[in-house]
C-alpha cells in the first residue's frame, strides 16, 4: 500500500509539471514558397514550429501525429517525437489540386492534447475570457495545406438551362410587391433608428430580420445599403435582434428561413414547429436528396429568392445612396453572398467569406470516397447545379460588382480548398481573395509571417 502511494505521488509530481508547457502553444505552419504556386510533381516542404511553449518538452511524453492527403484520395500518416524542435515534411502532387497536411500533438497513449484554461475566472473579464476559450478548439495542431496548379481547375458542367430556370423563379418575385411590415425599437445607437420587419417574397415564408438606418437620413443623408446573411443555424430557427446599430449603412440583417419574429408575435411553438417544417425526410434542411431532385421545391430555392428580395427591399428604403449596395455572410451566409451578387440586383461589393457550397458535385465525390473531407456537404443531386455557388459566380458582373473572398482556409474542409479555388476562378473579374494558412472552418490561427496570401485582379 506505501508503495502504491509513493508511485501515486510521483504520478502527480509529474503531471504537475508538465501543467501549462502546452496550455499557450500553437503550431506555426508555413511552406517553402508561397503555397498556392507549386506545380505538378514539385517538391512541397512544409515545416511545423511550435510556438508558446512554456518551457522544454520532456523527452517521450508527446508525439506528433500527421496525416497527409490530397484531393485525389491518396494518403500518408505517421508519428513524430515531439520536442519542441520544428517538424518538416516533404511531399508533392501530380496535378491540379490541393494537398493537406494535419498534425496533431498526443501524449504516449495517443490521445490529443487538450488545452486548459490558464486565466483567472473570478473576475468578470476573466469569466468573458474562459467562454471565449471554451468556444476555441482545444488541440495543439496544424491543417493547412497547398495547391498545385490551382488555376486550371474547373468545375462541374452547370445545368444547360441555368439562366432559363432562374429567369422563371425571379418571374415568381416580380408577382410579389415590394411590401413591408415594420415594427421600430429601442436602438443600441442614439444615431441610428432598429427596426423589426418582414418583406413579402415568393415562395413559403417571406423576408424576415432587423433593419438599421442612419438617423441622418432624416435631414437628407444618404448611405451605402448592406445587407447581411447568416450562416448554416441547423434547428435553431431563431433571430434575436443585433446588439449593435450603425450609423454609416443602412443595413438589413436578414434571416435564412423567413422565420417569424418574436417582435411579431413568434412563440416557442412557432419555433418547434418550423423545425419541424424546415426538416425533410428527417433530413436537416437543404439535406435531403429526394427534395433537391426538383430544383423549385429544393430547400435553396426560397433562400435565393428571399436574398434577391432583400436587396430589392433595401433599395426602396429612404436614404439609400442609389449607388453603393453590399452583400455580405459567412459559410452559408457567403453561399448567399454569392447569390446576392449573382442574381442581377446590382450589388456593389460582395463580401464572401469561408464560402459553402463551392464544387458541389465533387464535394459529394469527396463525402463518398471519403477523400480529405469533413463530410459537411449536399447530397449531389442534378438539380444543385443550379445552385452552386461557383456557377452563380459566372454572372457576377465584372464591370460593377467588387468580390472579395474575405477567407478560404487552406484546411478548411468544410468548404474545401479545391471548391474556393473554382469560385475564384469562374469569378469574371474584378475580385480578391485572401487564403489563410492553417485556416480551418472554425479557426483562424494567430497572425504570423506566411499566413495570408492574397490575390487580386482588377
Amino acid at each position: 500500500m506505501k508503495k502504491l502511494i509513493v508511485g501515486m505521488g510521483l504520478s502527480l509530481v509529474a503531471a504537475t509539471s508538465l501543467a501549462g508547457l502546452l496550455d499557450g502553444a500553437w503550431l506555426k505552419g508555413t511552406t517553402d514558397k508561397d503555397p498556392l504556386t507549386y506545380r505538378p510533381g514539385e517538391t512541397m516542404t512544409f515545416t511545423l514550429t511550435p510556438q508558446g511553449l512554456d518551457g522544454a518538452v520532456p523527452a517521450g511524453e508527446y508525439f506528433l501525429d500527421w496525416k497527409r492527403s490530397d484531393d485525389y484520395g491518396a494518403t500518408e500518416t505517421g508519428r513524430e517525437p515531439f520536442t519542441g524542435a520544428p517538424f518538416v515534411y516533404r511531399t508533392k502532387l501530380d496535378k491540379p489540386g490541393f494537398v493537406r497536411l494535419e498534425a496533431y500533438v498526443v501524449d504516449k497513449n495517443g490521445k490529443r492534447y487538450t488545452k486548459k484554461f490558464l486565466g483567472d475566472a473570478t473576475t468578470p473579464e476573466g469569466r468573458r475570457a474562459m467562454n471565449e476559450f471554451e468556444r476555441r478548439k482545444k488541440a495543439v495542431f496544424f491543417d493547412g495545406g497547398a495547391g498545385v496548379s490551382i488555376e486550371a481547375l474547373t468545375t462541374h458542367e452547370e445545368p444547360k438551362d441555368f439562366d432559363a430556370f432562374w429567369a422563371k423563379q425571379y418571374a415568381r418575385l416580380d408577382l410579389v410587391p415590394i411590401q413591408d411590415a415594420k415594427i421600430e425599437l429601442a436602438s443600441p445607437n442614439p444615431k441610428a433608428r432598429l427596426y423589426a420587419v418582414r418583406i413579402d417574397c415568393a415562395g413559403l415564408r417571406p423576408v424576415t430580420g432587423y433593419l438599421t438606418v442612419p438617423k441622418a437620413v432624416d435631414d437628407g443623408a444618404t448611405f451605402p445599403c448592406r445587407l447581411e446573411t447568416h450562416g448554416y443555424s441547423g434547428d435553431r430557427c431563431t433571430h434575436f435582434k443585433p446588439g449593435w446599430c450603425r450609423d454609416n449603412e443602412i443595413v438589413l440583417n436578414m434571416n435564412a428561413h423567413g422565420l417569424k419574429l418574436v417582435e411579431f408575435g413568434a412563440t416557442e411553438a412557432d419555433t418547434k414547429a418550423l423545425r419541424w417544417e424546415v426538416r425533410s425526410h428527417d433530413q436537416a434542411y437543404a439535406f435531403d436528396a429526394k427534395q433537391n431532385e426538383d430544383p423549385e421545391v429544393a430547400y435553396f430555392n426560397g433562400m435565393v429568392l428571399r436574398v434577391k428580395r432583400g436587396l430589392q427591399y433595401l433599395k426602396t428604403v429612404k436614404g439609400w445612396n442609389g449607388k453603393d449596395l453590399i452583400a455580405a455572410g459567412g459559410s452559408q451566409g457567403g453561399l448567399q453572398t454569392i447569390w446576392a451578387a449573382g442574381c442581377g440586383e446590382g450589388v456593389t461589393r460582395a463580401e464572401s467569406s469561408i464560402t459553402w457550397c463551392c464544387d458541389m458535385y465533387n464535394n459529394n465525390i469527396r463525402r463518398e470516397r471519403k477523400i480529405s473531407s469533413d463530410g459537411w456537404y449536399i447530397p449531389w443531386t442534378e438539380s444543385m447545379g443550379y445552385y452552386d455557388a461557383a456557377n452563380f459566380a459566372k454572372r457576377i458582373p465584372a464591370q460593377t460588382c467588387h468580390t472579395f473572398i474575405t477567407r478560404a482556409g487552406l484546411g478548411d474542409y468544410c468548404c474545401p480548398p479545391m471548391g474556393l479555388a473554382k469560385l475564384w476562378n469562374n469569378i469574371p473579374g474584378n475580385k480578391e481573395i485572401r487564403w489563410v494558412q492553417g485556416s480551418e472552418h472554425g479557426y483562424v490561427p494567430p497572425e504570423y509571417e506566411g499566413r495570408d496570401f492574397v490575390r487580386e485582379v482588377k
